[in-house]
């Protein structure tokens, strides 16, 4: 569609109402246009609403709540919906490689939708881990007015005076495997791990991400650690749709918004939080959809910068509802604007800047709790997502050091080329102290999917190998992964990235500190196993799996499906 302005999209409604323009109008009629409604601006209602998960099952309320007050707001609503795929569900199984895959899915469903049918803007609503990337990364690419409605967060479950998330669930099998706990427990776990509505409810990928937008300007204040199932959440939609209305009046527009200054406030409050991995990946495709630079290495120098100021799981203690009752994000950002690490001056979907927003939020959090630090008493000195290089990572790969006593080692490999081989290993007890697993044909291309190693990590942090196993993969982690792990390794095996080269006992260095992945082979014998490697035959050679592996980039740009099309 390129970039209409409001009044280029009435000229296209308004200036040909002549009969050529009356089917359009008959079958708008249809759907509850009057005489008066054709000169209102049309707003999409991209609803991810559906029962495949506790993430997204609250969501069909909101975009009731969504339409029924841009109507109020004198605009018409057209609601549409889009995909989800339960991370949490399909982990470990051949069902995980389409999740990656559903980020582009719908990005493109809603682009596909908002400009076929010439919208003047979007708010779109998602709860599960890709709905927010693959939302933001078609609001950048379209560039209309649009707002992003996070589903809202889960509240814990609980067991015996501890609070459950989904990877309670899963440590939990590690545990039982490892004969810490009985089938008892084990079904108590499961049991009350998820007790409602809502996203993973520890700082994983969905509230991280949610807390990203927030910071970025995309969403409302507060609305991103907010829980699904209480009222305040209904309330922050109906203004969220309120003030995209007056968005689209003012042509405020997405790239106004989504800027370099505004995605380092995002990734400043990621390493703030302790934030998931894969935000690293979305933030990099959602900047290229906006026309942003951005690269592996800017994620290095914020880190470098931001400390860890919350106590959050999956390394930390507290749980999402816990930090929103501690001042949520915007507390954290005051922090970080105090003490000169975020642009106040980015302008926000409310029509403020960022400095305009926080001007009444704190500049230290309450005493009386210990979920976001004080300054002067961080988690970490510095973030916790660190950008690893070396022979085995020339590209990058992330590493996730929080909650790790010695973000060093060096051990003897342990290859496997599938998530399901590694994971029979670890719950058969064949994995020991010392030992750097290899998990690899795991990325975009490889899987394809680039599926999350939660299953593995977790069942190594249930068996106590935690702080003296190593795991690096060129596929991605959960959200709810911890411990020393490296993921997104690049290039991959898939493409004959020198992970594919590793063979059983070599030496691997993971140095966090050094921010260095390599094999401890010289080079002529990386050159000579490189001489003699073959491609492995795909996976998929039909469907969606066999189209996503033949057109997906490097996880080190984002693993992006539209990256130099025509300029191969």
């Amino acid at each position: 569609m390129g970039e209409k302005t409001m009044s280029e999209n009435f000229r296209s409604k308004v200036v040909t109402q002549g009969v050529q323009r009356s089917p359009n109008r008959a079958m708008l009629r249809a759907v509850g246009f009057g005489d008066e409604d054709f000169n209102k601006a049309i707003v999409g209602v991209a609803n991810a609403y559906s029962t495949i998960t506790p993430c997204n099952m609250g969501i069909n309320q909101l975009a009731l709540i969504a339409e029924a007050g841009i109507k109020l707001a004198g605009a018409m609503p057209q609601m549409f919906g889009t995909i989800t795929i339960s991370d949490g569900i399909s982990m470990g199984t051949e069902g995980m490689k389409y999740s990656l895959v559903s980020r582009e899915v719908i990005a493109d469903s809603i682009e596909t939708v908002c400009n076929g049918q010439n919208m003047d803007g979007v708010i779109a609503i998602g709860g599960c881990d890709k709905n927010m990337p693959g939302a933001m990364i078609a609001i950048a690419r379209m560039n209309i007015p649009a707002i992003f409605v996070y589903g809202g967060t889960i509240k814990p479950g609980h067991y015996n005076g501890r609070d459950l998330t989904i990877v309670s669930s899963f440590e939990a099998v590690g545990e039982y495997s490892a004969g810490k706990i009985d089938d008892t427990e084990l079904m108590a776990v499961e049991r009350r791990a998820c007790p409602g509505a809502g996203s993973c409810g520890g700082m994983y990928t969905a509230n991280t991400m949610s807390s990203a937008f927030e910071a970025m300007g995309m969403s409302l204040p507060y609305s991103s650690t907010m829980a699904t199932e209480d009222d305040e959440k209904a309330d922050s939609t109906e203004e969220s749709a309120k003030l995209l209305v007056e968005a689209i009046r003012n042509q405020l527009l997405p790239r106004q918004i989504i800027t370099r200054k505004s995605i380092e406030n995002a990734i400043s409050v990621i390493m703030a939080v302790g934030g998931s991995t894969n935000a690293v990946l979305h933030f990099l495709a959602i900047a290229r959809a906006a026309g942003v630079e951005l690269n592996l290495d800017d994620f290095e120098t914020i880190r470098d910068r931001v400390p860890v100021l919350c106590d959050l799981k999956p390394s930390g203690r507290y749980v999402t509802t816990d930090l929103h009752q501690a001042g949520g994000i915007p507390q954290v950002m005051k922090m970080l604007l105090v003490h000169g690490l975020l642009h106040g001056d980015c302008i926000t979907i409310t029509g403020k800047t960022i400095a305009e927003i926080l001007a009444d939020v704190p500049d230290e959090p309450p005493s009386n709790q210990d979920v976001i630090r004080p300054w002067h008493h961080p988690m970490y000195a510095q973030g916790h997502l660190a950008i690893l290089k070396g022979n085995l990572a020339p590209e990058g790969a992330v590493a996730k050091i929080t909650g790790v006593k010695n973000p060093c080692i060096t051990g003897s490999a342990r290859v496997f080329d599938s998530e399901e081989e590694c994971l029979d290993a670890i719950l058969a007890g064949k994995i020991k102290a010392g030992d750097v697993i290899v998990i690899r044909y795991e990325g975009p291309k490889g899987g394809p999917g680039m599926r999350e190693m939660l299953a593995p990590t977790s069942a190594i942090i249930g068996a106590g190998l935690g702080d003296t196993v190593g795991l690096i993969t060129d596929g991605r982690f959960s959200g709810g992964t911890y411990g020393m792990v490296v993921g997104h390794v690049a290039p991959e095996a898939a493409v004959g990235g020198a992970i594919a080269l590793v063979e059983e006992g070599d030496s691997i260095t993971i140095d966090a500190h050094s921010r260095l992945l390599q094999i401890n082979i010289d080079d002529a014998e990386l050159a000579s196993r490189r001489a003699k490697w073959q491609p492995h035959p795909p996976r998929y050679t039909k469907g969606i799996l066999a189209k996503y592996a033949k057109l997906v980039s490097s996880s080190s740009v984002g693993a992006v499906t539209d990256l130099d099309l025509f300029n191969e």
